[in-house]
């Protein structure tokens, strides 16, 4: 490994993208407001397609969690191992592609479905930004190991794996590290079967 600071930690990305990872435990918030309080149309359909996203995003995010462990949570410098197997050698980030679906599943069953392309939009941006400041940092640690891991396994959606995916995974860690991003998905269920019900209790 490496300690020196890479050119794509320094980049000017990069450096957006460290400020947007400080804060991207808040910043789903403005992007939850649309759907929630824009009128939509709601229906059987958009909630069974809707939570049919929640729940494979979650499924997602839980195998990256399992695979990586808890650490993913906390993301930086001191990283002590590349995990290239399980979910990881599908995609780079399969922690912000879980969250993308889930999102685009909440939005599904507001009904509000403008917001759609607006929000994958959004999501491309901010992420974008937040995945160069951590591919900067990974580079900066691992160099040349994890260039090849990046050479081969795409950023976003992934494909089948060429190699190998097995390594350990720590399924009971995950789903308890889990908790409160399911805790919110709930959260996020009861206020959007709310809205349908005309905000009456």
């Amino acid at each position: 490994m490496t300690s020196t600071i890479s050119e794509a930690e320094r980049s000017p990305a990069a450096r957006i993208g460290q400020v947007l990872f400080k804060n991207r435990g808040w910043l789903p918030v403005p992007f939850l407001l649309v759907p929630l309080l824009v009128p939509g149309t709601q229906s059987v359909t958009t909630w069974a397609v809707g939570l049919s996203l929640v729940l494979l995003g979650e499924l997602v995010r839980t195998a990256g969690v399992a695979a990586a462990g808890t650490v993913t949570r906390r993301r930086s410098r001191e990283v002590q191992r590349l995990v290239t197997y399980g979910a990881f050698a599908w995609c780079r980030n399969p922690l912000y592609v879980g969250n993308y679906l889930a999102w685009m599943g909440f939005t599904v069953v507001s009904g509000v479905f403008w917001f759609l392309p607006v929000a994958t939009l959004v999501f491309a941006i901010e992420y974008t930004l937040i995945v160069r400041y951590e591919e900067g940092v990974l580079e900066s640690i691992f160099g040349r190991e994890y260039l090849e891991y990046k050479a081969r396994t795409p950023r976003w959606f992934g494909r089948p794996p060429a190699g190998a995916t097995q390594g350990p995974h720590d399924w009971r860690e995950a789903i308890w590290s889990e908790r409160s991003t399911i805790g919110q998905y709930v959260v996020l269920g009861a206020l959007f079967w709310w809205k349908a019900r005309g905000w009456t209790i």
